[in-house]
């Protein structure tokens, strides 16, 4: 394998090296639909942005290596569909008005231009059991979400006053 791997050369490697060191996996989920087609007869696909965290992570990377790939799940839903595209941050468009949600209209959207469009056979979801909630971890046994950043980072403050902070901000800071 080594030998083979040689081939490639170092510049390929540093190259491939960049590309893994920047890759960013962002959930952007919202109700259905969220994602469509652009209504100017493109092939971009425009994600609306919403509050998250307030970092920047992902677009940061969209403008370093625009090169996106996203996949699409459906529960329930065996297959996925995979887009891979080029992405571009958009602060404008005509199709702005159409991602409004509970009255606000989002500040950007990232378009993706499809270079590749495919499903993925259900073999993956099928041998994991996925949406099979008797194969599921008892949430119990795991810890919470405040746990982890609390224990990781020793915060002077219980795992209890996190997860209801956590709770709190996702009820009231979805859009």
């Amino acid at each position: 394998m080594r030998a083979s791997l040689g081939a490639w050369g170092s510049s390929t490697h540093e190259r491939t090296k960049k590309v893994i060191d920047r890759i960013d996996e962002h959930a952007r989920v919202d109700r259905a639909f969220a994602v469509r087609a652009a209504g100017d007869g493109t092939a971009g696909r425009p994600l609306r942005d919403r509050p998250g965290n307030k970092l920047i992570d992902s677009f940061r990377n969209i403008v370093d290596n625009p090169h996106a790939g996203l996949l699409f799940l459906v529960p329930g839903m065996n297959e996925t569909l995979r887009v891979n595209g080029r992405a571009t941050l958009v602060s404008d468009a005509s199709f702005f008005d159409s991602l409004v949600v509970k009255g606000k209209r989002p500040k950007l959207a990232v378009v993706v231009e499809v270079e590749e469009l495919y499903m993925h056979c259900a073999k993956a979801f099928l041998r994991s059991s996925l949406w099979d909630p008797a194969t599921w971890p008892d949430r119990s046994t795991l810890p919470s979400l405040g746990t982890i950043p609390r224990d990781q980072m020793a915060l002077p403050i219980s795992a209890d006053e996190l997860d209801a902070d956590l709770t709190e901000r996702a009820l009231t800071q979805q859009y």
